[in-house]
């Protein structure tokens, strides 16, 4: 062994590792030396007994992720064609706002073209083309999100997936309509 290199190695280690041991010793601004209430836990809002979350400061904010939104969504069927398309379309509303959704699969082994139409009241209607690579990992094709004009049963989306041909053979459409029980 090389002890140029063993010496080395353990120098780049012990600086490596001087933050860490000023973060768990921690500083002691107050003057205290009784060793509680400092150190990388208690940075992290955490003591050495308890494993909690220390309480946030007036004004500021509780650390974690953003509270998420919820949505309705009024969906159609999960569908797929003989061809290797599998899709479902949603409406989908939340905050205001509302927004047409496709997700899809696409197995056919070829890329596709797909056109996403939300239909709202008062003839209002956005339409949307997506590419669908070739593969078979799940995609969705989405709408821009407008204004709502009234709840997700005032609106329809529709998905179209063809060949990105000349033809534009239609492989499959899938609705935000759900099925009628009894239907079969």
């Amino acid at each position: 062994m090389n002890l140029r290199l063993i010496g080395i190695g353990a120098g780049v280690l012990i600086i490596l590792s001087l933050p860490l041991a000023g973060a768990i010793a921690g500083p002691d601004f107050a003057g205290r030396g009784d060793g509680k209430g400092t150190g990388l836990l208690t940075s992290l809002g955490l003591s050495g007994s308890e494993r909690r979350p220390a309480p946030a400061a007036a004004g500021s904010e509780q650390p974690g992720p953003p509270e998420q939104t919820r949505h309705d969504a009024h969906c159609g069927p999960e569908l797929s064609s003989p061809d290797g398309v599998e899709a479902q379309t949603c409406v989908l509303a939340g905050e205001g706002l509302t927004w047409g959704r496709s997700y899809y699969r696409n197995t056919s082994g070829r890329a596709l073209d797909a056109v996403l139409t939300l239909m709202g009241p008062a003839g209002r209607t956005w339409q949307i083309r997506c590419e669908v690579g070739a593969g078979d990992e799940p995609g969705l094709c989405e709408t821009p999100r407008e204004s709502s004009a009234g709840g997700t049963d005032a609106y329809s989306a529709v998905a179209e997936f063809a060949v990105p041909d000349d033809e534009g053979r239609l492989l499959l459409r899938s609705g935000s309509n759900s099925p009628v029980p009894g239907d079969g």
